[in-house]
């Protein structure tokens, strides 16, 4: 799926052989109609001027619709790595201290590859003329490009969180297709050269600590995937008003609460069925549904397939 060379070449200003890479760490998804990424993490030359470097890549075929993908491809350096892989280390499975034996410096490619079902969620009906985000989107644009991308502080805080995480598995999946939503955001909105997401429309979020419950609501969602919450009780659990928590939600991630949830909850039973191979009624119970028939509506709707389609693709 992605070239590290190629990154890696933009990130250190010339070319690196293939066994000048020493490769720590590998994780991969490659679901149907889902975020396919790699995350490759390599024992890093102390030699090495690297610059972190994040790159926009539009794929599109004219006579080949299903060829059509949006990446996104990100170098960063800076991190340690723990080779105590199934141990905690300092209390992070992947970070280490200056003074333990087990560190190592890393340089980290990661890529994330969405495809024309995955984007279409985010598609809304528009009036009039479409804008650059819905050519990209809806892949209305009629030619490849690629942009580099300036790596600024969310973003940063975002790829940090995906390759310093200490979940696994279940959590693992749920996490990172949360924040492969806000690079997404943040990547697009970089390349049109737009005003800063953070420079927003809603007066009350000029307070911390109004965002900050935003922030918090969001992650709770995210802890919630099997167990459906309602905007009242978000609203209660963040201490902020129903109405600030709607405004407020989508004017810092550009999506309303409820779509947000669902496409969290789609996602995940994408994992569930195809990469740990349970049954359309076990995912539908996991992820709090009061009938099949409802689930299966829901994964449809935000996929474009029944469950069991996507169990045969497997």
């Amino acid at each position: 799926m992605q070239n590290s060379q190629d990154i890696l070449a933009l990130a250190y200003n010339q070319n690196l052989m293939q066994d000048q890479l020493v490769l720590l760490q590998e994780r991969v998804q490659e679901i149907p109609g889902s975020v396919q990424y790699t995350i490759n993490r390599y024992n890093r030359n102390q030699q090495w001027n690297i610059e972190d470097t994040g790159m926009l890549v539009y794929h599109y075929e004219k006579k080949a619709a299903k060829e059509n993908y949006l990446e996104l491809r990100f170098c960063v350096s800076g991190n340690v790595y723990c080779r105590k892989k199934n141990t905690e280390c300092d209390k992070c499975q992947f970070s280490a201290s200056k003074t333990c034996v087990e560190r190592v410096d890393s340089v980290d490619v990661v890529s994330f590859k969405f495809s024309p079902t995955h984007l279409s969620q985010f598609l809304k009906p528009r009036k009039g003329d479409s804008n650059l985000t819905d050519d990209i989107l809806n892949f209305s644009h009629r030619s490849s490009f690629t942009k580099i991308l300036p790596l600024c502080g969310k973003t940063r805080m975002v790829l940090e969180g995906v390759l310093n995480h200490t979940y696994s598995d279940t959590l693992e999946n749920i996490y990172i297709n949360a924040q492969t939503q806000m690079l997404l955001l943040y990547s697009l909105d970089c390349m049109i050269g737009e005003k800063e997401i953070d420079v927003v429309n809603c007066k009350f979020l000029a307070n911390e600590l109004d965002r900050e419950k935003i922030v918090k609501a969001r992650q709770i969602l995210i802890e919630h995937i099997g167990d459906p919450i309602t905007i009242k009780e978000l609203s209660r659990k963040v201490a902020i008003n129903e109405c600030y928590l709607k405004k407020g939600f989508k004017e810092l991630f550009g999506t309303t609460v409820f779509d947000f949830y669902q496409s969290q909850r789609m996602e995940h039973a994408k994992y569930l069925l195809y990469e740990k191979g349970l049954s359309v009624t076990e995912v539908s119970m996991l992820l709090g549904y009061s009938s099949i028939s409802h689930f299966s509506t829901a994964f449809k709707k935000h996929t474009g397939l029944k469950p069991c389609e996507l169990l045969l693709r497997n």
